[in-house]
């Protein structure tokens, strides 16, 4: 129920149910065929023209995709997704979905009556294509008091039975910090807000968090609710989604809808205080579309998908997107500027911290020099700092911007085998010596071969503790050891290793 997770999960399927195989279909599937690939066929519904208001609310963003048939969506509020991952991202979208993403008309497109349109295609030679887009902006947000609101109406392909299976056609949210990064997930939090898979009348409205696998929200499943949407099936008409999240009650909620039906929430208290932080207190979220072929949903729901049953050229048609706010702050910027001169300090100190052999972390790079990490002595440190390398920063006054901390460190283990060094990043946000801020990343496992390797932030999160946020006078402190091995390893210091904070 991501896109963005490197390790597949099952889904939850209780409750759902599959939509009727009835022989009209089976016998209507042969014309159909190749028409539906040429023509990308659709289902019964149309666009209902300019994004409907919603009193109370105050409209944010949107787009009702009004525009000239086989032209893409618009460029000032769309970015389209290619291939088969984010550059240094998990392969296949960290969920085993089979399809290349495209910017081809083919694949996504206006069409010319108001709505967006998805399609995937299969080529002779059985490949996939789709498409996938994401707003530009990224900091959809719930006011401080107040309700943030994302909407779309939508139609999922309008295909059941055999010839549906290995669909997957989604419109949900993903947290800021995930752009660069990609292996954060999902700490920095998901909102699936429409998700279905194989042609089944059912939404899913799922929530991620925390860590995987595990954690309060159960990874790699999520914690999920699914509904036979009303009236019409999911795939015959198109259906209004929306997702709420409220921080004007307490616990504050997340709370799902179809057809302006409730069917799911989560509350703070589920999660719990740290969880719910880390994936509210970032700069926001931005809004997916996209509709994959194959992977862990399907697959979970289907076995092996998509098959060759599996009918190409049925696209998801979303009539609007539309982001609302209400009560408490806004999320769009003042366009005037403030009466009062700000209270915070200039910025100072480096978002770039060069790790240095004085046990300083800072912009000033120095001469090439090497750090000794100490064996682990046959022990398991994995998590631990055990008599590591110690780099303090600081003071720093800065922003927090909604990124993720990055890092490129020099390791080498020479021929020492089996050994693996592992960093810790911690953030004193006022200096007052409490870390707020403490992220463990994946230990490097290096090879047994002389010379340095590069151990970056790709090796994945560990764990997560305490909330990001700006500093003021504050402190970055970066512990470097060897988490496991029989043997000492090096650490290039001076103007070799380097840490970048996700600060402006």
């Amino acid at each position: 129920m991501t896109r963005a997770r490197p390790t597949p999960r099952i889904p939850r399927v209780t409750g759902t149910r599959r939509a009727p195989r009835t022989s009209l279909l089976a016998s209507l599937l042969a014309a159909t065929l190749a028409a539906g690939a040429l023509l990308g066929l659709g289902g019964a519904g149309s666009a209902s023209g300019a994004v409907p208001p919603a009193p109370g609310w105050n409209l944010q963003w949107s787009d009702d995709f009004d525009g000239p048939d086989r032209t893409l969506p618009d460029a000032g509020r769309w970015q389209i997704d290619t291939g088969h991952g984010y550059p240094g991202g998990p392969g296949n979208w960290g969920t085993g979905e089979i399809q290349n993403y495209t910017a081809s008309p083919d694949n996504v497109r206006l069409d010319g009556t108001g709505n967006l349109r998805i399609t995937p295609l299969r080529d002779g030679a059985g490949n996939w294509t789709s498409a996938r887009i994401e707003t530009k902006r990224a900091d959809f947000k719930a006011p401080a008091g107040g309700t943030l609101r994302i909407e779309g109406r939508v139609q999922m392909p309008n295909v059941t039975g055999d010839a549906a299976l290995g669909y997957w056609p989604a419109f949900w949210a993903l947290g800021s910090p995930y752009r660069g990064n990609y292996w954060n997930w999902p700490a920095i939090g998901e909102f699936d807000i429409m998700e279905n898979v194989n042609g089944l009348d059912s939404v899913w409205g799922v929530l991620h968090c925390g860590v995987n696998p595990g954690g309060p929200c159960g990874e790699t499943t999520g914690i999920g609710a699914s509904r036979a949407c009303p009236g019409s099936t999911c795939q015959s008409g198109f259906h209004t989604y929306r997702f709420e999240w409220d921080r004007s009650v307490s616990p504050n909620e997340l709370r799902w809808y179809v057809d302006g039906q409730l069917f799911h929430s989560v509350n703070e208290t589920r999660v719990g205080a740290a969880a719910w932080a880390d994936m509210t207190s970032h700069a926001g979220y931005f809004v997916l579309l996209n509709l994959a072929i194959g992977g862990a949903f399907p697959d979970a729901l289907a076995g092996k998908t998509p098959t060759a049953a599996t009918v190409p050229g049925r696209p998801m048609l979303v009539d609007y997107v539309a982001v609302w706010t209400k009560g408490g702050g806004t999320t769009t910027p003042p366009t005037t500027p403030p009466t009062t001169p700000p209270t915070t300090p200039p910025p100072s100190g480096s978002a770039t911290l060069y790790l240095r052999g004085d046990g300083v972390a800072g912009d000033a790079q120095g001469a090439a020099t090497t750090a000794v990490l100490a064996s682990a002595g046959g022990t398991n440190h994995d998590g631990t700092p055990t008599n590591p390398q110690v780099f303090t920063s600081g003071p720093v006054t800065r922003t927090y911007n909604g990124g993720a901390t990055r890092f490129d460190l020099f390791v080498d283990a020479g021929t020492v085998v089996a050994n693996g060094q592992q960093v810790r990043v911690s953030y004193d946000r006022t200096g007052d010596g409490t870390w707020d801020r403490v992220e463990t990343y994946r230990y490097f496992a290096t090879d047994p071969v002389p010379g340095y390797e590069h151990y970056t932030e790709g090796s994945g999160p560990q764990s997560a503790t305490g909330t990001p946020g700006n500093l003021v006078n504050g402190r970055v402190k970066v512990e470097v050891w060897n988490a496991i091995g029989n043997g000492p390893s090096s650490l290039g210091t001076g103007n070799q290793s380097v840490v970048r904070i996700p600060f402006s």
